[in-house]
């Protein structure tokens, strides 16, 4: 794994979409930052106004002043703005303007205490059948390897290989309980729920080895729940495929002699 990019402040960014995370977390932290700095001095002022002094008296009454809704009112007008014109764009880019699957790696990525499954459909491009009947410790995502469309699948635990400079289309799902996928260098986190197939998609910028984690507390082995995505130039993603390929026809033969 990678641990420098992992630093005192953000990891690195090598999304496409990254930047626009980034540039929402900068304008929320400027945003606190003022609104802290503001109440803090405004506290502090408060506290030396109206301190305890003798022949003063205390006044129980209710402000009338206009100040402190024009401060309220403003407010909401700025995390409106940061809300409708920064935060729902983003979200929509990444949940509705998908990619082309045509030109996409398109994967199936299935979460279970305590590691990711990942299934590639072969040469065919479609993914073959899976039964929970046929699950066992050495076909976790119970693939049929008598299927037509799943004598060629390739699958993989806790390495993700994908191809850099070209989209991804990941299906999320779950065996059991709820995760959370998460990719911090790009900028990629989304649960993975129980009896849903929930598509993501993202690209990467450069070549390398970052982790993948989850982000929920999914149980007392939670910290085992680590993974590898590798980011392959085309040319090592096929010679990868290729050497899955193999190892896929050996499991399909072993198991049709069974």
């Amino acid at each position: 794994m990678n641990e420098s990019p992992y630093g005192y402040w953000l990891p690195i960014d090598i999304s496409t979409h990254g930047y626009q995370i980034d540039q929402l977390i900068a304008l929320l932290h400027w945003f606190m930052g003022g609104l802290f700095v503001f109440w803090s001095a405004f506290f502090i002022y408060c506290l030396i106004r109206f301190r305890h002094r003798e022949g003063h008296q205390a006044s129980y009454r209710l402000i009338s002043g206009k100040f402190s809704k024009v401060l309220e009112v403003g407010v909401i007008i700025v995390e409106s703005v940061l809300l409708i014109g920064f935060s729902i764009p983003i979200w929509a880019s990444l949940k509705h303007d998908f990619p082309d699957a045509k030109e996409a790696l398109t994967v199936h990525i299935v979460a279970e205490q305590f590691s990711w499954n990942i299934h590639y459909p072969g040469r065919d491009g479609v993914f073959g059948k899976r039964d929970v009947q046929l699950t066992s410790p050495s076909n976790p995502l119970g693939l049929d390897r008598k299927d037509p469309y799943g004598k060629d699948d390739i699958t993989s635990i806790n390495v993700f290989h994908m191809v850099v400079n070209k989209p991804v289309i990941v299906h999320l799902s779950s065996k059991d309980v709820i995760h959370s996928f998460f990719i911090p260098v790009m900028r990629i986190k989304q649960d993975a729920i129980p009896g849903s197939s929930i598509p993501i998609w993202f690209e990467a910028t450069q070549t390398g080895k970052f982790d993948i984690a989850c982000a929920q507390l999914c149980g007392l082995g939670h910290y085992r729940m680590r993974g590898e995505v590798s980011i392959d130039t085309q040319e090592a993603f096929d010679q990868w495929m290729l050497q899955k390929e193999s190892e896929s026809e050996q499991a399909s033969s072993e198991e049709t002699h069974q």
